[in-house]
């Protein structure tokens, strides 16, 4: 039996963000990510991903690591217990999507949203849309100045969860809705708590989860103030951080 076989998992819980963290910049997981991932499943660790992404564009990836494990995705609007078994949606009331859309096109910013049949852009945006269920709906804009006055007036409604993937855009889901709210029912799922698990992440729809895991590890290409509250600091996405981060505080291997 070699040392690897005989490592005990310092958690039972990895929470991965995708893009900027697990994924490669050119949306690809790593074969070294691969192979640590695989290693943490076999040695009995759960992994999961904690994503903004919605089913559409993230399951692909649940399926090509063969994962069993549950999801939270859409920033914890949706969590999965596991492939094909959906726990729970939190939906947008229809006149906040209404009223989100209004700013939006209004102020001449670009919009999408997650909804349960699609993820639609402005370009496909029709009135029949009105009508459907949205658990985010996302702004960008690359007037910065221009974001900030849409999130201080979204604020000051005071029921909506804001927050953002990149500096040029806005996720807006309900107020309470995060990656950790999303996680933490995940570790009741899985009769663990929070100090179990290791969640990594690089945006600033990262923090929270990143302040409330047992240790959050900030990529090295995350944003600063990412890597300010972050318990760790791994290599970034293109350099198999996320490997790393398994090996060096999951299994205690350098």
């Amino acid at each position: 039996m070699s040392v690897m076989d005989t490592v005990k998992a310092g958690y039972k819980l990895i929470a991965l963000d995708l893009d900027g963290t697990l994924l490669t910049e050119d949306k690809r997981i790593s074969d070294e990510s691969k192979k640590w991932l695989r290693y943490a499943v076999d040695h009995g660790v759960k992994v999961m991903f904690s994503t903004g992404r919605g089913l559409q564009n993230a399951k692909s990836f649940w399926g090509e690591l063969g994962l069993d494990s549950p999801m939270v995705l859409l920033n914890g609007a949706e969590i999965w217990e596991g492939p094909g078994r959906l726990r729970k949606r939190i939906f947008l009331p229809r006149d906040t999507v209404r009223r989100l859309h209004k700013i939006a096109v209004q102020r001449g910013q670009w919009y999408w949203g997650y909804s349960v049949e699609s993820l639609t852009n402005e370009d496909a945006w029709t009135p029949e849309m009105f009508e459907r269920d949205w658990m985010k709906i996302g702004i960008g804009s690359h007037d910065v100045k221009m974001l900030a006055q849409i999130r201080e007036e979204l604020e000051s409604w005071g029921t909506l969860e804001i927050t953002r993937s990149a500096p040029i855009n806005l996720e807006i889901s309900v107020h309470g809705v995060t990656k950790e709210s999303g996680v933490r029912e995940v570790c009741e799922i899985l009769g663990i708590t929070m100090s179990d698990v290791i969640a990594m992440g690089d945006s600033d729809n990262d923090v929270k989860l990143l302040q409330a895991a047992g240790l959050g590890v900030a990529m090295a290409n995350g944003e600063e103030h990412v890597k300010a509250i972050a318990g760790a600091i791994t290599a970034s996405n293109s350099e198999d951080g996320v490997a790393l981060a398994i090996r060096k505080y999951v299994f205690d291997m350098e």
